[in-house]
């Protein structure tokens, strides 16, 4: 009964997201109001009442100048649409590891515009609302070498790691899975 209440709750306060391109149906919340849209979704086989989750995501594609990652976009969907769901967000660990062109969506504002012609970084609200949930950012050190991108460039919080691959291992290694798309 708990878990419907809160489910009732969440989806009342959910923010429709229609109007941000999103199919008919898909909203905001619980955690992040701006960021991770999802649907409500009829199971047929129900979430354990003991889920928990850390999980990390891989992302190598960049936005396009001056949108969100769909990438990054998609971490909030999984804390939103878990937590939506009845796990409570402390049983909810979420890890990123960003490697290749996406690299460069992880810049402070200076750094960003100076590549992108003066086109506004829009991931660094998503950025700082992840890392403010405790969402670890690591940047690949290597695709950061190659791109030219020094610590100084990224934005606050983003961590650099020696490799996308050796991230992944670390965070393999303290139980979190990876997310496979």
């Amino acid at each position: 009964m708990k878990k419907l209440i809160a489910f009732v709750a969440a989806s009342l306060l959910a923010t429709p997201a229609a109007a941000q391109g999103y199919p008919e149906g898909f909203t905001y919340g619980p955690v992040f109001e701006n960021y991770g849209p999802v649907a409500e979704v009829e199971l047929t086989e129900p979430l354990p009442a003991d889920a928990s989750f850390r999980h990390s995501f891989d992302i190598a594609a960049a936005a396009e100048p001056g949108e969100v990652s769909r990438q990054l976009e998609s971490v909030a969907r999984f804390i939103n649409m878990h937590a939506r769901a009845g796990v409570p967000v402390e049983r909810i660990q979420v890890a990123v590891v960003v490697h290749g062109r996406a690299g460069l969506d992880l810049m402070h504002a200076e750094a960003y515009a100076a590549r992108h012609d003066g086109a506004e970084n829009a991931n660094l609200p998503l950025i700082a609302a992840l890392i403010e949930f405790g969402v670890p950012i690591y940047l690949c050190g290597q695709s950061a070498a190659g791109l030219g991108i020094a610590n100084a460039d990224l934005a606050p919080g983003v961590q650099m790691a020696l490799s996308a691959m050796t991230a992944h291992a670390l965070l393999q290694q303290r139980g979190y899975t990876v997310n496979p798309f």
